[in-house]
């Protein structure tokens, strides 16, 4: 399969991001075993009815060729281009015609063989798509060219998959093994998100406007076109927030590349020229017959990789696991945290990637400390110590409040020749439980050292001159 860098989208507002699952992952507790705030895993809101894929397939052979032709045709690529498409272990693929230099242009193609928004708002269905979110608005442009014989863009949308090993194309026999992670919620939570969004557009646009949708549109027409966007649109390009780029998007991944750049950009086509260029460069050197490879994304997680574009890598720093911490509403404190966390960049939840191998993530337990405030430790949270309270935040409080932030539930700790999505399965199901067991060895090798820390009420009697450095109370006598 190939894909590329996903493109982003919201579930309401910007900034871009998912809506948390309201399914709360009990793994702090108060000294009385009430809950005083909930830690809950990422994900997005309930399940949905699940859609049955078969496994990726490739396209005849004659098709990529007729592809092939067409690009040729057309003047994107000439018959010394250093590359061609070509069947590969991964599905389709860009393969060397030649030996190729590190960071040499592979491949540019002109903005007219784009789509994007401005594709579709140029179409015929452009009118009813203005108000629509640009994903949206190019997965309907991509279902209804595919389903018309005498598309322009027939050649290019015969060469895509039916679906990719992406978990949202997964059946439910197979989301059955990725059961206790957070991929599952997530997976669950786009599909019933894709599934809203289709009920909505079928009732706004493509029913009333069945002239210009003779052919019924699906649920599972709409998925498709999701997973396509999903894995294989650019974005993060001068201008263009989400792209398809006909012939680049056959540029398939390597975890051996460890750089993202030089891979791709938006160039002016000339000097006097108005036109845009996407220019695809390959990061390394490439042999003849090799294929041309780029690094999707540094900072995806496994279970990122294994919903957008349905592959894991073995690397320990691709296994993470995302937390939110959440201050309860029912926090008696909670109008007063609430504005301390806003003031540093947070807010009522917060999200932590906790990756394996690496240290926590920074204000992590600033936040846990100022979410674990009360008793004796809340004058804290007075007015007057509003400008410093973050910074005293950044050292243990009490032993109290210490030993609160340490007590990490050990429920978190659930825990040959593979099928592509059964070995994703174990993969991150195995990098997940990794990556707890890390935080669970981290909060306990904190709470044997609660009696060697220094605490705030300590920190604050030094400060006055009141304690000496071994801890000893200072008496000044009367002269």
């Amino acid at each position: 399969m190939a894909a590329l860098s996903n493109f982003s989208f919201s579930l309401s507002t910007s900034p871009p991001t998912f809506v948390s699952s309201s399914k709360t992952l009990k793994l702090l507790t108060s000294l009385t075993k009430k809950p005083f705030f909930r830690l809950k895993s990422r994900a997005f809101a309930a399940t949905c009815s699940l859609h049955s894929a078969s496994a990726t397939t490739n396209p005849p052979t004659a098709q990529v060729e007729t592809f092939w032709q067409w690009l040729r045709d057309q003047k994107v690529v000439s018959p010394k281009s250093p590359i061609r498409p070509a069947t590969v272990p991964e599905g389709l693929g860009l393969v060397a015609q030649r030996d190729i230099a590190k960071n040499e242009v592979v491949l540019e193609v002109p903005m007219k063989f784009w789509i994007n928004p401005d594709t579709v708002a140029a179409s015929e269905i452009g009118s009813l798509c203005s108000g629509l979110k640009p994903w949206i608005s190019v997965a309907l442009f991509l279902i209804r060219e595919k389903k018309k014989e005498d598309s322009p863009w027939r050649v290019y949308l015969d060469i895509l998959p039916e679906c990719t090993d992406s978990t949202v194309f997964w059946s439910e026999e197979e989301l059955v093994e990725l059961q206790g992670t957070q991929l599952l919620s997530t997976t669950l939570g786009v599909k019933e998100y894709v599934q809203n969004e289709y009920l909505k557009v079928e009732e706004e646009i493509i029913l009333p406007n069945k002239q210009l949708f003779p052919r019924p549109i699906t649920l599972d027409d709409f998925l498709w076109a999701f997973g396509i966007l999903r894995s294989r649109a650019f974005s993060r390009l001068r201008g263009q927030n989400l792209v398809l780029i006909p012939l680049a998007d056959l540029i398939n991944h390597s975890p051996g590349i460890t750089t993202e750049d030089y891979a791709y950009e938006i160039k002016g086509a000339g000097l006097f020229s108005r036109d845009l260029l996407f220019s695809l460069r390959t990061p390394v050197p490439v042999k003849a017959g090799e294929q041309v490879l780029i690094q999707y994304d540094l900072n995806k997680s496994n279970a990122e990789l294994a919903l957008d574009y349905g592959f894991i890598e073995s690397k320990s720093d691709r296994n993470a696991y995302t937390l939110t911490l959440e201050i309860s509403e029912s926090d008696p404190f909670f109008g007063d945290k609430l504005d301390i966390a806003e003031t540093n960049g947070l807010g009522e939840s917060a999200y932590f990637d906790i990756v394996l191998g690496r240290t926590l993530p920074p204000a992590m337990l600033q936040y846990l400390r100022l979410v674990a405030l009360g008793g004796t430790d809340a004058f804290l949270l007075e007015s007057i110590f509003r400008n410093t309270i973050w910074g005293h935040l950044d050292l243990p409080v009490s032993h109290a409040n210490e030993e609160l932030i340490c007590r990490v539930d050990e429920q978190l700790l659930q825990g040959g020749n593979l099928d592509p999505r059964l070995r994703i399965a174990v993969g991150v199901r195995a990098g997940e439980k990794r990556v707890l067991q890390q935080i669970d060895e981290i909060f306990k090798e904190r709470e044997l050292e609660l009696d060697e820390l220094e605490y705030y009420q300590e920190r604050r009697l030094k400060d006055l001159g009141l304690v000496g450095e071994q801890g000893d109370i200072i008496f000044w006598e009367p002269k």
